[in-house]
This record gives C-alpha cells, sequence and structure tokens, in this order.
C-alpha cells in the first residue's frame, strides 16, 4: 500500500468509475480500521459507539451513542478507535463516493449551493449533531437496503441536501493541517491577510499592523475579519499556528520548545496552556498518541 503520512497509509477505495457511490454496513464488537486517507469523499455512521474515539486531522474527540461525520478533504488521514467503547455491538454505515460527478456543471447550480458549502467544509472534516444524526437516520438505513439503482442516488443526494441545511454542522481539522483555507469564500481583503499570515505566522504580529496593511483601522478591521472569515482575527491565527504546530509534532522530531518558538509562541508555559485548551491534552500527550498510529503493512 501507498503511505501518504508516516502514521496513515492510502487506502484503496472499492468504489468502481461507473457508480455514483459505494455503501457498507458493518456489525462489530471493536474498531480495527487503522489510521487511513483516500481521495473519496466519505460520509461515516457509527452507532452504538459511545467511548469510541475519533480521530480526524489533527482534530481527536471521544463520541456518543450515535456519531456522523463527512471527510471531503482529499487524503485527509481519519480513523475511529475502539479506545473507551464497551459497547461490543457497533453498527457503522461508511459512504464513499467522488467528487468528480457532483463537481462542475451540478455543483454550480443554485440548488445545490448548499451542498457544495458543505463539501469546502469537509475538507477539514465535518462532524453533525445529534438531531440531525435523527432526523436523517432513515436515509443512511435506505442506501443499505435500497437495490443499488437510481433511487439509491436520488436518496444519496437527499442525504447530502438535508446535511448540507441543517444549522448544528461543525468542522474538526484547524485549516493548516488539512490544507483547506475555503479561499474561494474569502474576500480580496480577508486573502490578502490570510496568505500574510501564512507566510509570517511565526513572527510577532499585531493586529494594528496587519489592519494598516489593508488600509483600515483597528476596529473596523476587526469587525470586518471577523464577518468574512467567520471567526475573530485572533482566533484565526491561532488556527493557523496550531495547525503547523501539530503537523511539527506529528512530522518531525523537534522538541515542543523548538516547535514552540518556531511557530510563533513565545512562552512555553502559556504554548502548552493554549494547547492543552484546543486539544484536550498536552504536546507531548498529542505527539505520543500519534506515534502509536505508525502502523507498518
Amino acid at each position: 500500500m501507498k503511505y501518504c503520512k508516516p502514521t496513515a497509509f492510502h487506502e484503496l477505495s472499492p468504489l468502481s468509475e461507473s457508480d455514483c457511490f459505494y455503501v457498507i454496513e458493518r456489525r462489530k464488537s471493536e474498531f480495527t480500521f487503522p489510521l487511513h486517507c483516500h481521495a473519496e469523499y466519505e460520509i461515516n455512521y457509527v452507532e452504538n459507539g459511545a467511548g469510541a474515539r475519533r480521530i480526524v486531522g489533527d482534530s481527536v474527540e471521544e463520541i456518543g451513542d450515535y456519531d456522523l461525520a463527512l471527510i471531503s478533504g482529499e487524503n485527509l488521514e481519519h480513523a475511529w478507535e475502539t479506545h473507551n467503547c464497551t459497547s461490543g455491538d457497533i453498527r457503522e454505515i461508511t459512504v464513499q463516493f467522488s467528487g468528480d460527478w457532483l463537481k462542475g456543471a451540478l455543483l454550480n447550480k443554485n440548488q445545490f449551493m448548499s451542498i457544495r458549502k458543505m463539501l469546502d467544509s469537509g475538507g477539514k472534516g465535518v462532524v453533525f449533531a445529534l438531531p440531525t444524526i435523527l432526523k436523517l437516520r432513515y436515509l443512511l438505513n435506505s442506501l443499505t437496503s435500497e437495490s443499488f439503482g437510481f433511487y439509491s442516488v436520488i436518496n444519496f443526494l437527499s442525504l447530502l441536501y438535508e446535511l448540507s441545511v441543517s444549522k448544528d454542522m461543525r468542522t474538526l481539522a484547524s485549516s493548516s493541517f488539512a490544507r483547506s483555507y475555503e479561499q474561494n469564500i474569502l474576500s480580496r481583503r480577508v486573502m490578502t491577510v490570510d496568505n500574510y499570515l501564512k507566510q509570517r505566522y511565526a513572527s510577532d504580529i499585531k493586529l494594528a499592523d496587519v489592519a494598516s496593511m489593508v488600509n483600515m483601522n483597528g476596529v473596523a478591521f476587526s469587525r470586518f475579519f471577523a464577518r468574512h472569515a467567520g471567526k475573530s482575527f485572533t482566533d484565526y491565527l491561532a488556527d493557523i499556528r496550531m495547525g503547523h504546530v501539530t503537523r511539527l509534532l506529528i512530522d518531525s522530531n523537534k522538541s515542543i520548545a523548538e516547535i514552540c518558538y518556531e511557530c510563533g509562541y513565545n512562552n512555553i508555559s502559556n504554548f502548552n496552556r493554549i494547547f492543552r485548551k484546543k486539544k484536550g491534552r498536552s504536546p507531548r500527550e498529542f505527539r505520543d498518541l500519534y506515534r502509536k498510529k505508525h502502523l507498518i503493512f
């Protein structure tokens, strides 16, 4: 098998070029499929999985009884692990599909706009809350029972649409880690700032200086940036830095102190506090977790 990262292997999907999507249902007592990635988009649904751990990029979370996630980032690493799950009766439905037949003319139509936006967000992985899962579970079930044909495609498109208009989706991996910045929805000024931050994230960056760069005062820029980027300037910069931090923790042997200063933090204690707040564990614990995923086939 071909590797995309030392900690993950590249899955060769069973999806045929002649089909719109591929679906498989599994009943199992544990999660055994390792950290992996693939070019195909994926919807993964888990039932009776309380205590299992979901890994998507640099997001690591323990799930409840139900979990529903969309992965539409090419080669975005992901996996579900048994972790603290003791159910013994896990049900999993995985739907894989290629973006090729959706892209272009179809997704550019107004009626598909919400699906297009969701797939863009899915480049970082998207997870849906319990109300959406319970509402749409029947569509997921229909994909496993419907004879594979025209009506199964209609149900699949209905599922995509209903997911895309749900109000409770949230993204998982940080932008820098997922290599997904959603540039198409940012204004030209935000794009200018975005490019600047990606190049200078390791520097001491002050909001006033960046605001001046796009000919705005600090207060106006803060409001403008939050409105167009979907988060505050401080959070946006922190997301970029944290993405680079997690990449270096996984892909390099540099010390945590080296990574701290290399990614724009000037205080190791503050860095550790911020990392734990965002990731729920220390940088060392995060690195150890990923190193355990280094599997050889």
